[in-house]
């Protein structure tokens, strides 16, 4: 029976290594090197990414070149008319990863959210529309530090909020040498 087990574990890595080696690219091809997004080095760009890790169908969202101007106060970010609508681009809760160059911006990205959103985030949110008493605003885009926004004094998010300003700052200094700051 031993002499049995050890010729099956035998064959068995003697497969296994035919199967490598057949499935294995020739050599002589020329590997084109992996780009995960295609932007200067220098550009602010977001992906959206889908299950934990992997970049959904979205790829990028945006670069720097589609927004219009962001306003450091009011939180809106204003994207060109011709860009298709985010909503239309990534699920709802999906993550979005934003990058100056390859680097990350805002560690731990912001979440996708709507007004439909019916959970609460402590943390750095992409909101489609806002809702300012009676008034809903479906089509413009803000970046909130929590949703829904009435939950800013909630010692997470103003926790949060510490965590992030030295890339808050570098977010809104980079729109302001570009000429994107309202």
């Amino acid at each position: 029976m031993k002499y049995y087990k050890t010729l099956a574990w035998t064959v068995a890595i003697a497969i296994a290594g035919t199967m490598m080696t057949a499935c294995s690219s020739d050599s002589s091809e020329s590997e084109k090197p992996f780009t995960t997004c295609p932007v200067s080095e220098s550009t602010l760009y977001a992906c959206g990414i889908g299950q934990p890790g992997t970049r959904s169908d979205a790829g990028i969202l945006f670069t720097e070149d589609d927004i219009l101007w962001f306003d450091a106060n009011t939180r809106e970010i204003r994207f060109r008319d011709t860009m298709e609508p985010l909503r239309e681009k990534i699920p709802l809760l999906a993550s979005v990863d934003f990058y100056i160059g390859g680097e990350y911006l805002f560690s731990g990205g912001a979440t996708f959210v709507g007004l439909i959103c019916s959970q609460m985030f402590d943390d750095l949110v992409l909101c489609c529309g806002k809702i300012d008493g009676e008034v809903i605003d479906d089509g413009h885009y803000y970046l909130y530090d929590c949703y829904p926004t009435q939950f800013i004094n909630d010692e997470r998010v103003q926790a949060n909020i510490q965590k992030r300003a030295p890339q808050w700052e570098t977010f809104t200094k980079y729109l302001d040498s570009k000429g994107k700051l309202k």
